[in-house]
């Protein structure tokens, strides 16, 4: 007598595809780009994105040097009420490291950015009550960075058509909330609802669909992931907010 489950149905392999192909599927079908990739690693496509972005960073350092300024200027009156004492030659020091930290930065800064990502992703999953190896969290992750690439873009097309050299803040440039925002205001706060921005919004999309893909979760479950990575990436800016 045969087994009923051997005359059962194989599971449908996903189609193979290449790295090109993922990297236009994500956008319009991510769901697909998922399923394929589910059980691959995350390197190659780490190197891509952080080349990508770590190659638009420097092209837009001339875009973003006078917001960076403003930037560090804000942070180090900020630091000067907590350390009086501090000189005119230290605040210059620290711009000059923060300058080669910034370049060195955008290739090193990503890929932490990417794996950390992946660690709040593989919580998420745990918090939701779903199962997924850090691994395909963190594959999950670098996918989902590709809009910043988008993003990007999209900061080097302001720097040629606006005058931003009266900007004084990084979200200015953003297309959210933050935009809006005076960048002199609540830093904690500003953070928070920065992040209410499209391209925020669209890799936190991109995740909780990864997550309801590899682990498949139901869509109460998949909406659910996608508000607890939000705010994972809130908590630097709530932890700001009530230091204030």
């Amino acid at each position: 007598m045969t087994d009923s489950t051997d005359n059962a149905p194989a599971a449908p392999t996903p189609p193979k595809a290449s790295l090109v192909e993922d990297f236009v599927d994500i956008f319009v079908s991510p769901r697909e780009v998922f399923a394929r990739r589910a059980n691959s690693g995350f390197f190659a496509v780490m190197v891509i994105v952080t080349l990508l972005l770590g190659g638009l960073f420097l092209v837009n350092r001339g875009t973003m040097e006078g917001i960076m300024d403003a930037e560090y200027s804000r942070a180090m009156a900020q630091a000067m009420k907590s350390n009086p004492n501090m000189t005119q030659a230290q605040i210059d020091a620290g711009k000059k490291i923060a300058g080669y930290s910034m370049s060195i930065g955008a290739f090193v800064g990503i890929p932490i950015a990417m794996l950390l990502t992946g660690l709040c992703g593989w919580l998420t999953a745990r918090i939701v009550g779903a199962k997924v190896s850090y691994t395909a969290a963190t594959m999950i992750a670098t996918y989902a960075f590709l809009p910043r690439v988008i993003e990007s873009v999209g900061v080097a097309i302001q720097g040629m058509l606006l005058d931003t050299s009266g900007l004084r803040g990084r979200y200015q440039l953003s297309l959210g909330v933050g935009r809006f925002l005076d960048p002199e205001m609540s830093q904690g706060l500003l953070g928070i609802l920065g992040r209410l921005d499209v391209f925020t919004l669209w890799v936190t999309v991109l995740i909780a669909i990864g997550l309801a893909v590899v682990a498949k979760l139901p869509r109460e479950k998949a909406i659910l992931a996608g508000v607890v990575m939000w705010l994972f990436g809130a908590l630097p800016s709530v932890w700001a907010l009530l230091r204030a």
